[in-house]
């Protein structure tokens, strides 16, 4: 276990005086255009923070076409690039080549994916939109492939969407980059740059308030999550019992769940709240939220000396009541096998093939037969099964056999399988419409899909 220190502010690059006024500029020229200007966290950068703008995409058509309708898209990494299909027909609409090991995040606007590439972060057009405008909504069509935007970023980390802004957190310097999740369309989103004070492996979220969620640790261990002011850097709230914190999710209410070695940590109400655990070890690295719900799923690890930990049970931890409650699924799962439906439905993909669908009381509501019965490989990094949901169903890769499976959660019945061209590593959905809600951005009539939170990767 990594042991806690003692509070002391997030180191904060200053704004520079250019760079202000390219800012400025920016958001001058820009608006009036769909995704222009820049969230009231971006603008009002003060001495704590700086602001600037992604790497200008190269040449790639951006023209787009007024569709009367669009259906959802699988993006897929795999060896040698990303291949996009049609939800529905699983027809290839684009494949992407590149080197590399690369992971996969939606990127909160429902068009573009992040795409974590060893020393940065890229941007994928998956290209379908759907805007919002009064009580119906507009379809659009355009050309898919990476935007040519990218963030750099030594050892790319986690991507946390929320409340209509995109986090990216860099794991080997420690530097967080957030901005309105819609800028994407726009091109050139400005980025709100601040940093922790050493080079970890961390997380970190805008909250509602504007204020800014973050672990502080180094690579030899970390223990501590604070919340601070994003202007002046000053420590809001602070826990320090949450050693080896990994993985972290939104459930109702704003509350952020997060995982530790010795029982989970809730932030609620502007202060950190310790969830106790029987064991003196208990980790849920990987956890999956949403807004329809306070209660969390999360991975329930209790063997300390395992190599590889291999549980049948899983969490179910309460954001209001600050309990942890488990479920035996009498098989096991991995970090890729955790997801949540639109009414609060936990979603888990077992060993044996069956995709486990329980309500917030952890009752078993349907156990569906969606895949081949699978192992956890030696090597996270290899194809295996992945586990995610959008707009009611459950999208489930058996990389073996090369299928995509669908499930409609409400029924628990399996609606159709589709053939893979390729062995995927990762995957996400997108739809079109918005992952997260937001009141940062200048569209605040734009109706976006519930959050449905961010899952931790346990490797």
């Amino acid at each position: 276990m990594s042991h806690s220190h003692a509070p002391s502010p997030a180191r904060l690059p200053l704004l520079t005086v250019g760079l202000a006024v390219t800012a400025l500029a920016l958001s001058a020229c820009g608006a009036g255009a769909a995704g222009s200007g820049a969230s009231p966290s971006a603008t009002a950068a003060g001495p704590s923070a700086s602001t600037s703008p992604a790497t200008s995409p190269s040449p790639r058509s951006t023209e787009r076409t007024e569709v009367a309708s669009v259906t959802p898209r699988v993006v897929l990494s795999h060896d040698g690039g990303l291949t996009t299909l049609d939800a529905e027909t699983g027809e290839v609409v684009h494949e992407q080549e590149r080197e590399g090991f690369l992971r996969l995040n939606n990127a909160g606007d429902g068009q573009h994916v992040m795409v974590s590439g060893g020393d940065e972060f890229l941007v994928y057009d998956a290209g379908i939109d759907a805007q919002v405008h009064g009580d119906h909504h507009h379809f659009y069509s355009s050309e898919p492939g990476l935007t040519g935007v990218t963030f750099p970023a030594p050892a790319a980390g986690h991507v946390v969407t929320h409340n209509g802004l995109t986090t990216l957190f860099t794991d080997g310097t420690g530097a967080i980059q957030t901005f309105t999740s819609e800028h994407l369309h726009s091109g050139m989103p400005r980025a709100v740059e601040t940093s922790t004070e050493d080079a970890h492996h961390g997380v970190a979220l805008e909250l509602t308030d504007g204020s800014l969620l973050t672990t502080q640790g180094t690579e030899k261990g970390r223990s501590t999550v604070q919340v601070l002011e994003r202007e002046s850097g000053k420590v809001l709230a602070e826990t320090t019992d949450c050693p080896g914190v990994h993985g972290e999710t939104v459930a109702a209410d704003e509350a952020v769940v997060l995982g530790c070695e010795n029982g989970p940590v809730v932030y609620r109400d502007g202060a950190f709240h310790k969830v106790p655990v029987e064991t003196e070890y208990q980790r849920s690295g990987n956890l999956a939220g949403t807004k329809a719900s306070s209660i969390v799923l999360g991975d329930h690890k209790v063997d300390t000396d395992a190599e590889q930990e291999r549980p049948t049970e899983i969490a179910l931890i309460d954001s209001v009541q600050d309990t942890l409650t488990t479920v035996d699924l009498g098989s096991s799962y991995w970090f890729r096998s955790l997801a949540r439906g639109p009414e609060g439905e936990s979603l888990v993909l077992t060993y044996d093939g069956e995709l486990n669908i329980l309500d917030e009381s952890g009752k078993i509501l349907h156990e569906v037969k969606a895949i081949e019965p699978w192992e956890e490989k030696a090597e996270w990094q290899q194809p295996g099964p992945i586990l995610k949901s959008a707009d009611g169903l459950a999208y489930i890769t058996d990389a073996e056999q090369q299928k995509l499976v669908i499930v409609d959660i409400e029924k628990g019945t399996v609606e159709r399988t589709l053939d893979l061209p390729v062995a995927p590593v990762e995957m996400v959905v997108i739809t079109g419409h918005a992952e997260s809600s937001t009141e940062h951005a200048d569209h605040s009539d734009h109706e976006g899909h519930e959050d449905e939170g961010h899952e931790g990767h346990d490797h």
